[in-house]
């Protein structure tokens, strides 16, 4: 099979390549610096002479850019987030919930769903939440707090939240899986939803999984179970990564 994964210079579209490369499939990658997403005639002709036979939108670009790429192929995922969901009413947050986003990021995300919804008859949505990964740079927890620890000596972990979150390796794998065995609809994929593991006992696991020397200090100052539930696909728990 021929993917085309958008996102590849981001954090997880580089694990979904891997898999799939592993998997024994073809990947490439939209350069934007060659085909100009904005140019929807280059764009059609370009993706067009690619022939490829499923397409995983995973980078940022509009929502109508998610819409336009979502028409032009049946077998098309697009990456979401527990962030269209917000704290206020509280989860863990079902596939059904009505999307709630105050902030940008998740309005940007559930107008994307939207998007690819009117463009494509059957697409597969997954919404996941914090990623977690040994060396992926950018929006990973593992990298994120030993950037806490180093510039507030600390890592202040909320105990009153209940995050999803996962690891990348498992979250690609599932991924790769929804491209390989297309499942229309919207998947939620939390390693967390089971388990309920709180913030600050994530960041003590993860501490002595990965050898860190961070001072965890738990408090109050976040609260909301954000937990990702229902739908047709799940993730491995964490307690098969790390010890609680």
């Amino acid at each position: 099979m021929k993917i085309l994964i958008t996102g590849l210079n981001g954090t997880l579209a580089p694990r979904l390549a891997e898999a799939a490369r592993a998997a024994g499939h073809e990947v490439i990658g939209w350069d934007r610096a060659a085909v100009d997403i904005d140019n929807e005639a280059l764009s059609a002709a370009w993706l067009s002479a690619q022939s490829v036979d499923a397409i995983a939108h995973l980078g940022m670009a509009s929502a109508r850019f998610a819409g336009w790429l979502a028409s032009r192929c049946p077998n098309f995922l697009f990456t979401s987030t527990v962030m269209v969901f917000d704290h206020q009413p509280d989860g863990p947050h079902d596939v059904g919930d009505t999307r709630n986003a105050r902030d940008d990021y998740g309005r940007y995300k559930a107008a994307c769903e939207d998007a690819v919804l009117l463009a494509n008859a059957r697409p597969v949505i997954a919404r996941i939440g914090w990623q977690i990964d040994e060396t992926r740079p950018g929006n990973n927890m593992l990298l994120t707090l030993d950037d806490w620890q180093k510039r507030d000596g600390r890592v202040a972990a909320s105990s009153a939240w209940t995050p999803a979150c996962s690891f990348m390796t498992d979250t690609a794998t599932a991924l790769l899986g929804l491209l390989e065995r297309p499942l229309p609809g919207v998947h939620h994929l939390d390693s967390n939803a089971e388990e309920a593991w709180r913030f600050d006992e994530v960041a003590r696991a993860l501490a002595r999984k990965f050898q860190r020397d961070w001072r965890v200090e738990p408090n109050e100052d976040y609260r909301h179970d954000q937990r990702l539930v229902g739908g047709p696909s799940g993730l491995p728990p964490l307690s098969a990564r790390l010890a609680r």
